[in-house]
């Protein structure tokens, strides 16, 4: 039968002619090497051309935007201590963090209850990952903080904190990330012009008690951080947020119900839900979104970096809602800080470009 016409051929005939038939069957077809050098000129020698610089300029992008969203949540989270030192008084701390996770959680279910549910199955296979997490990030975290809040200033809370990036390095070298002489002298630069600000001038801080909580609150900001370079990647990231959200409330539950029978409930008005609405949704919601993108682009040391500014941020928020002024030392370390920054964070920009 011939395949090609669908007419049969007598076996004579095909006997007769061998030379067709190997023709047509076993010789190959042979390709000009000129039409695959031309080929290859125009084809792939310019599709690489144009296509191998594109990964480097998306490591570029993606260290922009991460270092921009580390930004945003450092600047938002510095008015979050403005706020959680003005609710000290009149809001007990364990219930100002329980109603701040409570409305963190109803500001991100519009976007992030449909991922939770599609991912429930994925989140439980990893929950043990995800309770840690929720533990240093949101329940333990967050309750230092207010209660820092009692015994120390909105200033010191800040300055404090910005403790967090050196605890962060530390994880990161041990995790065998290699920092760098500059990121590291960077860090050193900006870790000392907190300890002068701290200390007015001297090395030799006096902390108060609200200081040492700070200080407790920074090692647990600092661990969390360590622990998002590990999250799942097969976890979407408002998914995620979601499931730490809802389990630091649940974590935070027995001890909200323990404050309200002993120091009994809060004064519902302006003074008091004003700054849980900021705490909430700005640096709960708003604030964690960007930190956690942030160190999925960048890494942990590197957003690390750029939360020295914290002090810087809220030192300046002081000045325009307190009126609190900074003075010659102020600007000094300021300035210290925002080279230490400059200096590590520009190194890391090299590096990833």
């Amino acid at each position: 039968m011939n395949l090609i016409t669908g007419t049969a051929r007598h076996p004579t005939t095909a006997a007769t002619t061998p030379e067709t038939t190997t023709s047509e069957t076993t010789t190959p077809k042979t390709i000009a090497p000129e039409t695959v050098t031309a080929d290859i000129t125009t084809a792939d020698i310019t599709t690489a051309a144009t296509e191998r610089p594109a990964p480097a300029r998306k490591l570029a992008r993606g260290a922009g935007l991460g270092v921009l969203l580390a930004l945003l949540a450092t600047v938002v989270w510095s008015g979050s201590f403005v706020a959680t030192r003005d609710m000290a008084d009149t809001v007990p701390p364990v219930q100002a963090v329980f109603w701040r996770w409570i409305i963190a959680l109803i500001a991100v279910a519009p976007f992030a209850a449909r991922p939770f549910l599609r991912q429930w199955r994925t989140i439980r296979r990893h929950l043990g990952f995800v309770a840690v997490a929720s533990l240093f990030g949101v329940a333990l975290y967050n309750t230092l903080v207010h209660q820092a809040g009692l015994t120390t200033s909105a200033s010191n809370m800040g300055m404090i904190m910005a403790a967090s990036p050196v605890i962060m390095a530390v994880y990161a070298r041990l995790g065998g990330e290699r920092l760098g002489a500059r990121r590291v002298l960077g860090m050193l630069a900006a870790a000392l012009g907190v300890l002068l600000l701290v200390g007015k001038g001297s090395l030799a801080v006096d902390f108060a008690a609200g200081d040492l909580w700070m200080f407790a609150a920074a090692l647990s900001f600092a661990s969390y951080s360590a622990l998002l370079k590990r999250k799942p990647a097969e976890i979407d990231g408002l998914a995620f947020l979601f499931t730490t959200f809802l389990l630091g409330a649940l974590m935070l539950a027995p001890a909200y119900a323990v404050s309200l029978a002993v120091q009994g409930g809060f004064t519902v008005g302006a003074a008091t839900v004003g700054p849980l609405l900021y705490v909430g949704v700005f640096s709960s919601a708003v604030a964690f979104f960007a930190w956690n993108k942030a160190i999925a682009l960048i890494g942990a040391a590197r957003a690390g970096v750029v939360y020295y500014l914290q002090p810087v941020c809220v030192a300046l928020l002081s000045y325009a809602l307190l009126g609190e002024r900074l003075g010659v030392l102020g600007a000094a370390c300021m300035a210290l800080i925002l080279g230490g920054v400059a200096l590590a964070s520009a190194h890391g920009a090299r590096k990833a470009g």
